[in-house]
């Protein structure tokens, strides 16, 4: 493998910002954990929406998912 597509490897973002839902650096959410969420590596298999807790990392309901909008992030199958 080249030196580059190594680089390019390396700068791969698997954060996202639960407020946003935009991709964001490792020193972004580690300024804030609360409100970002790190993505497994691969594709989403799954058939159903599930909500997750940006601060806990739990499975939530879609309730609780619409009274804390900014710190859930939704995930679509």
């Amino acid at each position: 493998m080249s030196r580059r597509h190594a680089d390019e490897r390396d700068n791969v973002m698997p954060n996202r910002s639960a407020k946003s839902g935009r991709y964001i650096t490792n020193a972004a959410a580690a300024r804030h954990p609360r409100a970002s969420v790190r993505e497994a590596p691969g594709p989403n298999r799954s058939t159903t929406t599930v909500h997750r807790s940006a601060a806990t990392g739990h499975y939530v309901t879609a309730a609780t998912a619409k009274r804390n909008p900014g710190g859930t992030v939704t995930e679509n199958g």
